[in-house]
């Protein structure tokens, strides 16, 4: 079991170092300008030139998705942090102190989590907008729930060992106690959670662009050149496919680290 579970973090590995890899390239180079249209080549086949074709601008659709990977994946890094490092706080506090501040946090979590994701993301964007920053403290609030959640239950098994007793018998301070004895202790627990994080956060993130509030045109982002893709689907199936090809192994990537993970802490 562990040795299939350690095959999954390894392939998880391995697509996730080459998706960055390629996002990182990307950053300093691309083969043409995203943006940049041409009447006279619109949605060309895959060729030489154009590895993925163009698209219905006669941008070069290779460029557009290594840019568009890119933007998801600091979308979904920045996602992932905002609820992490709230969510770790949460955890932390709740899990120790417990009483009444538990009491008021966690209800105030189940009542974000009893909401559909998606309705709640969208409804958070109609109050905050579209774009690139706002769709990140929207998702960033979403994400918050289950890391707090998370983190509490760790502490509040965590409280009662020895070693936490021994820090507190030495005088050890609270915040020192939280963050320095504790939460070290709960990092390998979180590992899985980032990873599967990452792979939610991917999805929103494509889900939102798809739907027209995240990344905003004429920057690239892989969910709205999948919507773009739709009218194109019979005469130039390229197009999607190249987005959903990049959005696939990003989800599949961090998936399958997420899932080595777990599996090496239940192993």
């Amino acid at each position: 079991m562990i040795k299939g579970l350690n095959s999954h973090f390894k392939i998880g590995a391995i697509i996730t170092g080459f998706m960055l890899l390629v996002i990182i390239i990307g950053i300093f180079w691309t083969p043409y300008d995203p943006n940049q249209m041409n009447g006279a080549e619109k949605m060309a086949a895959p060729s030489l030139a154009h590895l993925f074709g163009t698209d219905n601008f006669g941008r070069d659709i290779f460029s557009r998705v290594v840019q568009g990977a890119g933007a998801t994946f600091m979308i979904a890094f920045a996602t992932v942090a905002i609820g992490l490092f709230v969510g770790i706080i949460v955890g932390l506090f709740t899990g120790y102190f417990g009483g009444w501040l538990d009491e008021v946090l966690m209800r105030i979590n189940d009542s974000i989590l009893a909401f559909p994701s998606i309705l709640l993301a969208l409804v958070l964007i109609a109050i905050f907008g579209g774009g690139k920053y706002n769709i990140i403290l929207a998702l960033g609030i979403l994400f918050i729930p289950s890391f707090a959640r998370l983190v509490r239950t760790e502490v509040a098994r965590q409280k009662n060992m020895d070693y936490v007793r021994n820090a507190k018998l030495m005088g050890v301070g609270t915040m020192r106690l939280l963050f320095v004895h504790i939460l070290p202790n709960i990092v390998p627990v979180l590992l899985s959670a980032i990873a599967i994080g990452f792979n939610n956060a991917v999805l929103a993130e494509a889900s939102m662009s798809f739907l027209g509030v995240g990344v905003q045109p004429p920057d690239p982002s892989l969910g709205r050149m999948l919507n773009e893709a739709q009218t194109y689907l019979m005469s130039a199936p390229w197009y999607a496919m190249s987005a959903g090809f990049a959005i696939i192994l990003l989800v599949l990537g961090f998936g399958l680290l997420g899932e080595g993970l777990g599996g090496e802490r239940r192993g």
